[in-house]
């Protein structure tokens, strides 16, 4: 494949090469497309510009490949995913550029695609690729129609695998399935919560406006601002001070309903990257105790570095050897904690706009390992909270495997925790995101937040 090129017309080029690297990696690797896509940029040596249609062309893959797909076969002799990888990303990328990129031409579109394909080795793919394109620029696509065919109707409108779909209809009803379905395409907004060791979300809001920025409060989380479009990051200057941490709305209000107090002993037990637990230490004004543990040592490092940013100094990080070793081999455990946070590892459903490629690595049959690898975790950090002491369960998924059934489940084995309703601990206008056990719930995506859940137990 070719490299960068200084011209314009070849840096378009290489920002496709890039993004078509970018999907390769995320296929074969199984891993998360932002890391995949920093690690491809970062030897790509792109302007800006090209770099940013990169970006734009990986994220409107990954979120729109059902439909790209669904278009691809109506045109093409075989079905896309008989096709080697690489072709058939290629012709996604083609497709998406053609169908979503209105100020790209289409001939643009086939011929960079074109380019791309005599890349491939060990065989010269251009001629199917220029022939599959050219016949679908010329062909009218219809959609499945939802009302004789729900399910493969809303999978392929709003790009989700058939097995998702069907389970949020069968789980929450076809108005609220699509509302789920239709939120994966949305793209985040970029929000930000006010750390407030530094300054008030008052100070960071005047600081931003006055720096040129576009800021919007968030609707629900006290602490929260939203964030127009900035450029890159890490050019954001109040990041780069520790005024702010990048976070969605809806985890913000998790920390909340622990009911934190200074001076306190807390166990983060799924700590890195670090946001609930930075947001911990700000609510006990940085005093107290904090213990974050992880199991793999580069989370950790990032959770000690974002620590650091943001000026923070009562957290001990502590790598843990084994997921089952959670709790046991501290010396605090043996002291016992006032709070105890597990936001757990899970499968990420509630947060599939902001990782599309998700869809296309998980299945049903995963949420069920979820499940059991939560249930160890909270019977394992459970002994250590001390008696009156809160632990709050949460998980940036809505399966019930996940969530309530997690819950549930360890209430009926440890009848010395009681479920507490979380409305008391939200803000006002959250009181209308619970279930009707009490726990947060965002199943619905009110306020534009990610999907998420959290349950407050307390230890009687």
């Amino acid at each position: 494949m070719t490299s960068p090129q200084s011209s314009p017309a070849r840096n378009t080029a290489s920002g496709r090469l890039l993004a078509l690297q970018t999907l390769m990696a995320v296929e074969r690797q199984n891993c998360f497309a932002d890391d995949a896509f920093a690690k491809s940029a970062t030897h790509a040596n792109l302007a800006p510009e090209d770099q940013a249609l990169a970006f734009e062309l990986v994220y409107g893959v990954l979120r729109h490949r059902a439909t790209l797909d669904w278009q691809l076969n109506a045109v093409a002799s075989r079905p896309v995913h008989r096709l080697p990888a690489v072709v058939a990303a290629i012709l996604r990328l083609g497709v998406y550029q053609m169908r979503y990129l209105e100020r790209i031409p289409v001939s643009a579109a086939v011929n960079e695609s074109v380019k791309l394909a005599k890349g491939v080795k060990g065989r010269d793919w251009s001629g199917v690729v220029n022939g599959i394109l050219r016949n679908l620029d010329r062909t009218e696509i219809e959609r499945p129609d939802m009302a004789h065919d729900p399910v493969n109707g809303m999978s392929v409108t709003y790009s989700c695998p058939n097995w998702l779909t069907q389970r949020w209809i069968d789980q929450w009803g076809f108005e609220t399935a699509e509302a789920m379905c239709r939120h994966t395409l949305t793209i985040p907004p970029l929000t930000l919560r006010t750390n407030t060791l530094r300054c008030s979300r008052e100070q960071l809001e005047t600081r931003l406006v006055e720096e040129g920025y576009t800021v919007s409060r968030t609707s629900v989380s006290p602490e929260g601002l939203i964030l127009e479009k900035c450029g890159p990051l890490q050019a954001l200057p109040v990041l780069r001070e520790g005024w702010c941490y990048v976070e969605d709305e809806a985890a913000q209000l998790v920390p909340l309903l622990l009911d934190i107090k200074p001076e306190q002993r807390v166990l983060d037990a799924c700590a890195a990257p670090g946001g609930k637990c930075s947001h911990i230490a700000a609510l006990m004004q940085n005093t107290g105790e904090i213990v974050a543990t992880d199991p793999e040592p580069r989370r950790l490092e990032r959770l000690g570095a974002n620590l650091r940013m943001l000026g923070i100094t009562c957290v001990e990080t502590v790598k843990i050897a084994h997921e089952a070793d959670r709790a046991s081999p501290w010396r605090h455990a043996q002291q016992g904690f006032d709070r105890i946070l597990v936001d757990a590892p899970c499968s990420g459903l509630g947060v599939l706009r902001r990782h599309p490629e998700a869809k296309w690595q998980k299945t049903s049959a995963q949420l069920d390992w979820h499940g059991k690898r939560q249930s160890g975790i909270l019977e394992r950090v459970a002994p250590y909270l001390r008696t009156g002491g809160v632990l709050v369960y949460s998980a940036c998924s809505t399966e019930p495997e996940e969530t309530t059934q997690v819950v549930s489940r360890f209430c009926q084995d440890r009848p010395e925790f009681c479920r507490e309703s979380t409305a008391r601990w939200l803000p006002p206008h959250a009181h209308s995101l619970t279930n009707p056990d009490g726990d947060f719930l965002t199943s619905g995506f009110r306020y534009n937040m990610d999907g998420f859940f959290a349950a407050r137990l307390r230890r009687t």
